[in-house]
């Protein structure tokens, strides 16, 4: 569903916060259906914290949980975007954020988020950026510390977003899946075998997480046969006779 936001982010000078830049892009409008459907999927269970996952390096899912939060926002919710991947962090360099301080600091002096939480340029949006990388991710992120911090959170944001590691690679999503409300899992068509996200899904499900849904990237629509149909409808809805956006 994603694969406009890919193409975007993909030219040179073009931002990755495509919901952003143009919130008037079939990407931008691809991230808000993600937040409706994530918002039925809470009717019964709320979702206050969600992490954004994937099976392998190289999915988008650092990019899906920056524009999720862009969209969540504009929608007037209170959101903070987590980088909990204290391993490879680029949330900080997507949002142009120092990352002097974030959710270590938050962990390690026992302070709320919003204390070190930076705002971004689209209201009701902010950041905690990763911080400095520690020896030991997956004890830190998995701790009952970090299970408080989320705890208090929720008081001060409608939706804590945590973009972690990939799920196969390393424990600390498997750690945070079993803590959050539910889990977001972003594959990139035909980049991993369906054996590999089979194995992601099991991992999440053993301790016992909440699948919300599978974001699928990097979608060849023309291929799949309804390019054209989709096309059309988009293009009437937003553009006017004479050419002009609405």
């Amino acid at each position: 569903m994603a694969s406009r936001a890919r193409s975007a982010a993909a030219q040179p000078g073009a931002s990755p916060l495509v919901a952003h830049a143009d919130p008037k892009s079939q990407a931008a409008e691809a991230y808000r259906t993600l937040r409706t459907s994530i918002q039925f999927a809470g009717l019964d269970h709320k979702c206050r914290t969600v992490v954004v996952t994937s099976s392998s390096p190289g999915e988008g899912k650092s990019t899906t949980v920056a524009n999720f939060g862009v969209v969540t926002a504009q929608a007037g919710q209170r959101v903070c975007v987590v980088d909990s991947d204290l391993r490879r962090p680029t949330l900080h360099r997507i949002f142009g954020l120092t990352n002097g301080r974030g959710l270590t600091t938050a962990l390690l002096e026992g302070l709320p988020f919003t204390d070190v939480a930076q705002p971004t340029a689209v209201p009701n949006l902010f950041v905690l950026t990763s911080g400095a990388l520690p020896p030991n991710p997956a004890e830190l992120v998995g701790s009952q510390r970090m299970r408080e911090c989320l705890d208090a959170a929720t008081a001060d944001f409608d939706l804590i977003l945590l973009d972690s590691p990939p799920i196969v690679s390393v424990s600390d999503a498997i750690a945070l899946s079993a803590i959050a409300d539910g889990v977001i899992l972003v594959i990139r068509v035909g980049k991993v075998p369906h054996e590999v996200v089979r194995r992601a899904v099991g991992q999440i499900e053993a301790v016992k997480g909440r699948i919300l849904g599978v974001l699928m990237n990097s979608v060849n629509l023309r291929r799949e046969g309804y390019y054209y149909d989709y096309y059309r409808y988009y293009h009437s809805y937003y553009h006017t006779g004479d050419g002009k956006k609405r």
